[in-house]
């Protein structure tokens, strides 16, 4: 995520393709940002690059449930689909 010219966050996320579901790992937003929105324009943002993937978190820390919830994000692990796509590439 950049603002004014400045990287202030990332979201890390896995897709597959196959099965249409996607699972976030990690979100870093500078904490001064957290309660400027940006953290919900980055997932529509990334809504709006994957559509059609259903997507899951497996995040615990405590700045994202509220995000996650806003976005409709469930949390918990990737689905059945997701593992099996997992277990056929490696």
């Amino acid at each position: 995520m950049v603002h004014v010219r400045k990287v202030v966050g990332q979201i890390h996320y896995r897709t597959c393709t196959t099965c249409g579901e996607g699972v976030i790992t990690g979100i870093h937003i500078d904490h001064r940002l957290l309660p400027t929105g940006i953290g919900t324009r980055a997932l529509s943002h990334l809504h709006s690059r994957h559509p059609g993937i259903t997507w899951r978190s497996t995040l615990t820390l405590r700045t994202t449930p509220d995000l996650l919830r806003r976005m409709r994000i469930p949390v918990g692990t990737v689905g059945a689909r997701a593992q099996a796509a997992a277990v056929r590439e490696s």
